[in-house]
């Protein structure tokens, strides 16, 4: 039994840059040996279990082969026969596919150190194609490191798009990586790789066009991602993609509002409070300043902070004050308001 660091450690450590996880192989093993040992048994479709003092990952040696559509169509085998470099030769890209043995020695393989010093993504097999969620994966990587991706790679990419396999794609494991991608410091690299396999125009039709310059949180990047779009396109983009509700309110807020801010530096006090009811400003402040956010990237720098100072002005109006003496209360409370905003927020005539 010998146990070897695998992947993105590896690869990670190569390149200079914090190892945050580290993944092993176990050749040689079964998996009563693996619990006999004290490990934890955690896999549900393979045999992963987890280390008893580290909690590191410690996955048995496998080989996979393709027995249907999709992610999930594989036939797994784990054995103490299967060697690592059988087990190495099933993953997606070289510079994924090195091994650290226990004395420190690389174990290289398929020339993933090469391919790191010359900044490429190449595949490791044919097998590459058996799985079209690896076409989303190289189309990260390219986003987070900035490298190339090898001409046969891009090839083998266009074909599994043209076969249908990529119609097999299952949206959570989309969204999954997609969202990783636009986190990554140069997500416009992995919308040039989608849109050169083709996968672009299939999954993401309505993001024709990227913004230049992307920052901030996931919820913020999708909502700038999103926001020439129509609301319900980005009905229609969040449904495909079954994108989680945080980032998927901002973005249609976003798309909701998007006229009303473009147009902000004519706005009356009228339009300001309008725009700060429709955008839910007072009960979800937070919310609000990641909308802000947005609109300052999506207008290359524009000043958004009248309406902060607007919406603070308008929330410090004592509502209750104001019910109490009786009558028409909201509309007492919409004067308040607009009375604060102008003070605050407009610049004198």
């Amino acid at each position: 039994m010998k146990a070897y660091v695998v992947g993105g450690a590896v690869r990670d450590e190569l390149l200079g840059l914090p190892v945050k996880d580290r993944d092993h192989v176990v050749v040689g093993a079964t998996p009563e040996e693996m619990a006999r040992l004290g490990y934890k048994p955690v896999g549900k479709d393979f045999p992963v279990f987890l280390h008893p003092q580290t909690h590191e990952e410690y996955a048995l040696a496998r080989t996979e082969r393709k027995s249907g559509r999709g992610y999930k169509g594989f036939t797994v085998y784990a054995a103490p026969e299967v060697t690592l470099e059988d087990d190495l030769r099933r993953r997606d890209l070289t510079i994924n596919a090195m091994a650290r043995a226990e004395d420190g020695s690389l174990i290289d393989p398929f020339g993933g150190k090469q391919d790191l010093e010359k900044k490429v993504l190449r595949h490791v097999s044919e097998a590459f194609a058996e799985d079209p969620v690896r076409i989303l994966r190289v189309a990260r990587f390219a986003a987070r490191f900035g490298f190339d991706i090898a001409p046969e790679t891009m090839r083998l990419m266009k074909d599994m798009v043209a076969s249908g396999e990529t119609e097999y794609l299952v949206p959570e494991r989309v969204w999954q990586e997609f969202a990783k991608g636009l986190l990554e410091e140069h997500p416009g690299r992995m919308f040039e790789v989608l849109e050169i396999c083709g996968l672009r125009e299939q999954l993401l039709p309505e993001l024709e066009t990227q913004p230049e310059v992307m920052s901030g949180s996931l919820a913020v990047r999708f909502a700038l991602l999103c926001w020439a779009l129509a609301e319900d396109e980005v009905e229609t983009l969040c449904r495909r993609l079954r994108v989680p509700n945080e980032p998927r309110e901002l973005a249609l807020l976003a798309s909701r509002n998007r006229a009303a801010l473009e147009m902000l530096r004519s706005a009356s006090a009228d339009e300001i409070l309008k725009l700060l009811k429709a955008a839910d400003a007072f009960r979800r402040p937070e919310r609000f300043a990641q909308l802000l956010e947005v609109a300052r990237l999506a207008a290359h720098g524009t000043d958004f902070s009248s309406l902060e100072k607007a919406r603070i002005a308008a929330a410090a109006v004592d509502a209750g004050a104001i019910a109490r003496r009786g009558g028409d209360i909201a509309g007492a409370v919409d004067q308040a308001r607009l009375k604060a905003i102008t003070e605050a927020a407009l610049p004198p005539k």
